[in-house]
């Protein structure tokens, strides 16, 4: 492995994989045994929308249970990862328009990827929001600001799922695929080994099967930062397939 590490992006679907042992638990566990250990870790996660970017930039973030209705045995989940408040500093070197936030802490989109990367929650971690009102271009154009943690120690995992529609789920565990999740869910592939970031930075919308498979952009543009940060390097499919219907959760590597 060289110097340089490599960015991910894990769908991360259902919250109630942070307890299960599965086949898309065991990739991640997987990944956190092969690649190299990180000194520190940014998240860029579906689940904290705001209007400008922020870091946390904190000692100790809290564990956020940003979710209802899930088994009392989800909320008594705690990640308790060391911060990196120089490492948040660092953002607004690469970035003057980001933020620090002393509020919040690490919400599901981080912990419940990241206990299965590193179990022992004795990475640091500092959290990146996504200004969710701004177009596809610009979360692909920040990504690539970011690029240059990769060769300081610091992994760039982007957590959301590519196609991603909660109004149309389907909860039994052998649902069908939706055919417009599949159609986007193949279509965000095709265009990521052919090196189309430009493509994928457009309106998904207008994009096969985006419509209904992007109803908001929240969880499709952490993608956008793992191609930008990615800046061409080669993709490594982790892990494929749709869960419940209209779930993707396509996850995947740049540059291992």
């Amino acid at each position: 492995m060289s110097a340089r590490l490599p960015v991910l992006f894990v769908g991360h679907g259902n919250p109630m994989h942070a307890l299960a042992d599965d086949s898309f638990t065991r990739t991640l566990a997987r990944l956190g045994r092969e690649l190299p250990r990180p000194r520190a870790v940014l998240c860029v996660s579906a689940h904290w929308l705001t209007g400008a970017g922020l870091a946390t930039a904190v000692e100790r973030p809290r564990t956020i249970h940003d979710f209802g209705g899930f088994p009392r045995e989800l909320f008594k989940i705690e990640y308790p990862a060391p911060g990196d408040p120089a490492l948040a500093a660092r953002l607004r070197e690469l970035d003057p328009a980001i933020g620090l936030d002393r509020d919040w802490g690490l919400d599901h989109g981080a912990w419940t990827v990241l206990r299965h990367l590193y179990p022992d929650a004795s990475v640091p971690v500092v959290q990146l929001s996504v200004p969710v009102a701004e177009p596809g271009a610009y979360h692909l154009a920040r990504g690539r600001r970011l690029a240059p943690l990769r060769d300081e120690g610091v992994l760039i995992l982007a957590s959301g799922n590519v196609a991603h529609n909660l109004a149309l789920l389907d909860w039994a565990e052998d649902a069908a695929p939706r055919a417009w999740a599949a159609e986007f869910d193949a279509f965000v592939k095709a265009r990521t080994e052919a090196g189309d970031e430009d493509a994928l930075a457009g309106d998904p919308r207008r994009m096969p099967g985006g419509a209904l498979s992007v109803p908001t952009p929240d969880h499709w543009y952490p993608y956008l930062y793992a191609l930008g940060a990615a800046g061409g390097d080669p993709v490594r499919w982790e892990y494929e397939g749709l869960e419940h219907a209209s779930l993707s959760m396509r996850s995947a590597s740049f540059g291992r």
